[in-house]
């Protein structure tokens, strides 16, 4: 699934994944509270989700699901920012992210143990 979601967008999923279905005018409300968007941005990003397949609405009561997963945005994201920066590569992604990083010896043994598992 390839949907690029803007980062206002990603504000009506991160709601959705984090509250589970809502009606429009609750997510409203959340986002009024946590960033002090008015009803009519709310309503404006959350169209703009529905059309691009992000967020399924259910009548009655405007009622509003995630359509995809944050692990689907997350992925989608990673491989554009890979392809864009990296030119494809994986390998000059990862470097350039441990490049100067101080690691944990647990995140070193959960690395190797992910790499691992690639390898299997």
């Amino acid at each position: 699934m390839s949907i690029k979601l803007f980062d206002s967008e990603l504000r009506i999923m991160e709601v959705l994944w984090k509250e589970g279905d809502l009606p429009a005018g609750q997510i409203a409300k959340i986002l009024k509270e946590e960033i002090g968007w008015n009803r009519n941005t709310t309503y404006t990003v959350i169209k703009k989700c529905v059309e691009k397949g992000a967020v399924r609405r259910n009548e009655p009561n405007f009622i509003c699901s995630a359509a995809i997963s944050r692990e689907q945005v997350q992925e989608y994201e990673t491989e554009e920012l890979i392809g864009k920066m990296f030119g494809g590569s994986k390998e000059k992604f990862f470097a350039a992210f441990l490049d100067g990083e101080r690691l944990s010896k647990e995140e070193v043994e959960n690395l190797k143990q992910m790499v691992l598992k690639l390898g299997e």
